[in-house]
């Protein structure tokens, strides 16, 4: 790990069910982080091209109808395959401005017609180095985003540190963020659809927890951001003005919060993150090391 490095955290909205433009307004904001200094970038969950709030896709229980079978195909095309076009811009971004890009899309399955919840890792060299499949969707999620098997929760080594995470309310399971520990995570990352104040607290716990770098960044979202033909069905009138409020935020080995939380406006939170820190983190507190639990010989 390098001893000191930058990073940053995107919080903004995608063109929402538009692919290509959305990956116009991501290269935009990796050039703006680039360019000042930051060397790893993180988007939020599902920023290709829709965390879809607010929608139902005409489901309930024991019935679907037209109209939600016209909405899933506007979301399924904004999809993306890997690989494809749209994942090889992705690629030539991280190339271009020499960052580790690590962004939320909704990932079309090669054979048949399942969407994921994935975090996608590329490198500088414009390598996707490794991708995680969400592995419990959280409720009405379950009808949009298949389960991932959860073998791809790993850890990448590099030279900022080692890197992975885990997405949204993935990070309230103590079984994923073990396998994270127990591979040595040093920049913990949670990309998020959860606005709300508990959010924060949990991202301070896991920092304490791992004694790691927690980046979290989310969307900011408003209601007249939808294409209209969304906005005049009843699942969105009753919706407020403002879809997700955002609460991007980066917390330090202690749980010290050193950016954010920002809230109701788009904007790029940067740290320093430093191997040091990590190390005296690790004084009193190594949940796989000296503070684990041992198992009897």
């Amino acid at each position: 790990m390098e001893n000191s490095a930058k990073v940053a955290v995107v919080q903004a909205s995608p063109i929402l069910f538009e692919v290509h433009p959305t990956i116009d307004k991501l290269e935009k904001l990796a050039n703006e982080a680039a360019q000042n200094g930051a060397t790893l970038v993180l988007f939020p969950e599902t920023f290709i091209s829709v965390y879809p709030r607010g929608l139902s896709f005409g489901t309930v229980v024991g019935s679907r109808s037209k109209d939600g079978r016209e909405t899933w195909l506007q979301y399924w095309n904004s999809a993306i395959h890997l690989p494809s076009d749209a994942s090889l811009r992705l690629r030539q971004i991280a190339k271009d401005h020499h960052i580790y890009l690590v962004v939320g899309i909704t990932e079309q399955s090669t054979v048949g017609g399942t969407l994921y919840c994935t975090l996608l890792y590329v490198d500088p060299s414009g390598q996707i180095i490794g991708k995680h499949r969400k592995v419990k969707p959280t409720a009405a999620e379950r009808i949009i985003w298949g389960e991932g098997n959860g073998k791809d929760i790993e850890v990448y080594d590099t030279p900022l540190g080692k890197i992975g995470g885990l997405i949204c309310w993935e990070n309230y399971m103590p079984l994923a963020r073990l396998a994270l520990y127990q591979q040595g995570v040093e920049l913990y990352l949670a990309p998020t659809a959860d606005s709300r104040d508990g959010w924060v607290a949990s991202m301070q716990h896991i920092a304490l927890e791992g004694r790691c770098y927690v980046l979290s960044s989310n969307q900011f979202v408003k209601k007249d951001q939808y294409p209209k033909e969304l906005i005049g069905r009843a699942d969105l009138e009753n919706q407020p003005d403002i879809m997700c409020r955002g609460g991007s935020l980066i917390v330090d080995p202690l749980g010290k919060i050193i950016a954010g939380p920002l809230y109701n406006t788009e904007g790029i939170l940067y740290a320093e993150i430093d191997k040091a820190t990590i190390i005296k983190s690790k004084l009193d507190f190594d949940v796989v090391g000296h503070y684990g639990v041992k198992s009897e010989e």
